[in-house]
């Protein structure tokens, strides 16, 4: 079976400590461990990370030890950020969500996972992301939330997954 590449942004690990968002990255760690997924970061999230909290810089840590990938910054995905910005997609001052974006669309992972519902898991700013994917010549990229992809932060009575 193909383990699914999972793109986590800096808002799941910042969002490791927040009572909402505890049981799916619980679930989504686990998923992690028993190598379900396979956790991928580019050198974006590692520079949004020196700063954040220790329990932050942490985490990031153990999934690095997981053996997560790291995708370069390349100017391929410098260019693509640009697009999204020509196109209105976010303003210049979330340069860094749009280059997650890039980065993971131009790494061809399975799906980004991430808890920034304002400017990247919102239907309108995805199908805008994905239209300049697709003019560029690139696949459309699965964004989810990870409540979205765990299967071990699910209720167990949950019987509709």
């Amino acid at each position: 079976m193909k383990v699914l590449r999972v793109y986590v942004d800096t808002s799941v690990l910042g969002g490791c400590f927040d009572a909402e968002f505890e049981r799916w990255l619980t679930g989504l760690m686990e998923d992690f461990c028993q190598r379900r997924f396979r956790p991928v970061f580019s050198e974006v999230t590692a520079a949004e990370v020196l700063p954040a909290p220790d329990p932050v810089r942490d985490l990031y840590a153990e999934v690095l030890d997981l053996g997560a990938e790291i995708l370069p910054v390349t100017r391929e995905a410098l260019t693509l950020r640009a697009s999204y910005q020509a196109r209105g997609v976010l303003g210049s001052r979330f340069e860094n969500d749009m280059l997650h974006i890039a980065v993971a669309t131009i790494g061809d992972v399975d799906v980004l996972v991430s808890w920034n519902f304002r400017h990247i898991v919102r239907l309108d700013k995805i199908r805008l992301f994905n239209a300049v994917n697709i003019e560029q010549g690139y696949k459309a990229l699965t964004i989810y939330s990870p409540q979205e992809v765990t299967i071990h932060g699910r209720d167990p009575s949950d019987q509709s997954s």
